[in-house]
């Protein structure tokens, strides 16, 4: 291992009141590519700028190595300031000839105006530069965001034979698994760092959890011992044993945070959405459907057919025409030739990649709630706009901020909410991971593999694409679109596996589709069991509790000729809690049978 050209010791860092670090500590080294993960709002764009320089720690110790080179690249590069790509891409001093070399590698004209540069064509040259300037440290914060998978995997092409140290914040999980070597876990205000890269995150995150929750049930333990001396002697020994009572202070004082901090980490998005319960079969069909622009072919004589249930991914290239076809099989945009039926008794939900939905004055109250009041109807059920708000990780004080001042992460959020909060029969989303943190992410891929509806996929997210759809429509030239089984992989490999042989989309393709709303195979629990498995382990306690008091109660011989309708009332509320607890029973035994057969 090379020796660290970054070190932070012991770092603090507070704006205003609470700290948003405490005591970090982490070692990086030449060679290590590592992967920072931590909830929004843990602190990770904090913690890539005080290394940048823009912010200084309250206290601790910060160190790089003397000439060490730091670049970064941001979620949103702003190129406005320059009048071509090359200008931008050496502004940093970077030699012409080698930021032109990089630019071409990630596929832009050096002399192109950075005011017609798509976003993808953006976020390229952002990366062309960084690598231009030769950098020891490179941050990279949201680096694929409006890349293809071709030039992903550019990318991680890159990044594998970079020789300096890189620092990475990313949704892309695939991404993440192939380029890292390391793990720095941002949680409750330290960093905790892993030997091994991202693939191996999950596991090594449930071991610390759960030596957490093995250390808390220790501290209670004391803590009961500590509560049992309190009672029976603190008021004769005050004087003599204050420092005992300190420390059961600090003791019930620890136990808390510890507490808070595991159910912070285990808090997530409540995300879902619901059927709209049509029963028609037929969603879609095209019928020899062509669009072209100019000499760009994007579909030619298409007959294609999505069914209820239909779970369907369209992949390729960026500027392929995915978007396109989407509009196209929406009826939403004029075609050339041939024909589109569109189911009319359907409900649809269609997330566009460009949010257009939000209006930039609006407050995020004012978008969940557009015709005023305190409320909203959710899927058909009265909802207050601050618990719905809080479902999606808004906090109460954000209701009020205008939409303008939201990141792109809170903004897809604030969509994905709007969209989400009514019934629907078809749900489109035009590439939804884009900002999502990976809480998010994870809860949006439990609430489409519940969803029992039609979903039509528009990403370049490979891990989500595997783990939502149950087929893909995929571009292979010249306007033709094939049907592959399953998901982002499985395409991959009947494509490439078999020139001039894929599928097509016709009925031999539709027999090789999963069936209807058969979703990919469940390798977790849903959110629903697991909020429902933690809900009833804290209540069976809590019940069985309960009905020893009630029994004990109506033990008393006086109480039904003293007391009748006290007694009839705890007679009722016994029974009610019987039940309670043997449904609590009941779920419990379903849910830990669901956990077995997913873990065999």
């Amino acid at each position: 291992m090379s020796l660290p050209i970054l070190t932070m010791t012991d770092v603090r860092l507070a704006f205003g009141g609470k700290p948003l670090f405490e005591g970090v500590t982490f070692t990086l080294a030449k060679g290590e590519r590592a992967a920072l993960v931590g909830r929004n709002g843990a602190g990770k764009s904090t913690l890539m700028r005080l290394i940048t320089g823009r912010h200084e720690p309250d206290e601790g110790e910060l160190w790089i190595h003397p000439g060490t080179v730091i670049t970064k690249v941001d979620q949103e590069p702003d190129l406005s300031a320059f009048d071509t790509a090359l200008d931008y891409a050496t502004s940093d001093g970077a030699e012409p000839w080698q930021a032109e070399a990089e630019l071409g590698h990630f596929g832009v004209d050096p002399s192109m105006s950075p005011s017609i540069l798509s976003g993808g064509q953006i976020r390229r040259a952002a990366l062309a530069k960084a690598f231009a300037s030769a950098p020891d440290i490179l941050l990279l914060d949201e680096p694929t965001n409006h890349l293809d998978v071709p030039m992903i995997e550019t990318l991680e092409s890159r990044l594998l034979g970079f020789n300096g140290a890189v620092l990475l914040v990313s949704h892309d999980r695939r991404f993440m698994e192939n380029v890292t070597t390391n793990t720095l876990w941002l949680r409750d205000g330290v960093v905790l760092k892993s030997p091994r890269g991202y693939g191996d995150f999950e596991r090594w995150a449930e071991e610390i959890e759960a030596a957490e929750i093995r250390q808390l049930e220790k501290l209670k333990t004391q803590l009961k011992a500590e509560e049992h001396w309190l009672q029976r002697g603190v008021t004769g020994r005050r004087a003599r044993n204050m420092g005992r009572l300190h420390k059961l202070k600090s003791m019930r004082a620890d136990a808390a945070r510890r507490k808070a901090a595991i159910v912070d980490q285990k808090a997530t998005a409540g995300i879902s959405a619901e059927d709209a319960g049509n029963q028609s079969r037929k969603v879609i069909e095209a019928f020899g459907l062509s669009k072209a622009y100019g000499d760009l072919n994007i579909v030619e004589n298409l007959d294609f057919k999505i069914l209820r249930g239909d779970r369907l991914g369209l992949i390729g290239p960026n500027g392929v025409g995915k978007t396109t076809l989407l509009k196209l099989l929406l009826d939403e945009l004029e075609r050339d030739s041939g024909n589109v039926k569109l189911n009319p008794s359907l409900k649809i939900t269609y997330l566009d990649q460009t949010r257009d939905t939000l209006r930039p004055q609006d407050t995020l109250w004012e978008a969940l709630a557009p015709q005023g009041g305190d409320s909203i109807m959710v899927q058909g059920k009265q909802r207050h706009v601050a618990a719905y708000a809080k479902d999606f990780l808004f906090k109460p004080e954000q209701l009020r901020q205008a939409v303008s001042a939201l990141s792109g992460g809170e903004r897809n959020r604030l969509t994905l909410a709007i969209a989400l909060a009514q019934s629907t029969d078809v749900l489109v989303l035009d590439e939804p991971t884009n900002d999502l943190d990976m809480q998010t992410l994870d809860l949006l891929e439990d609430m489409l593999l519940n969803f029992e509806g039609t979903l039509i996929l528009v990403s370049h997210d490979r891990a989500f694409l595997d783990a939502t759809v149950t087929s893909c429509l995929v571009p292979v030239g010249d306007g033709k679109w094939v049907e592959t089984a399953g998901g982002w992989s499985d395409a991959q490999s009947q494509i490439k596996g078999k020139p001039g042989k894929a599928k097509d989309s016709g009925p031999k393709a539709k027999a090789a589709r999963s069936k209807p709303g058969e979703p990919k195979k469940q390798t977790k629990l849903s959110f629903k069991d697991q909020h429902r498995l933690q809900e009833v382990e804290t209540l069976m306690p809590q019940l069985e509790t309960e009905i020893g008091e009630l029994e004990t109660k109506l033990a008393d011989p006086n109480l039904f000729n003293d007391q009748p309708d006290e007694f009839n009332r705890i007679n009722a509320r016994l029974e009610s809690a019987r039940s309670e607890l043997e449904q609590a029973e009941l779920d419990w035994m379903e849910i830990e049978e669901k956990k077995e057969a997913l873990a065999g």
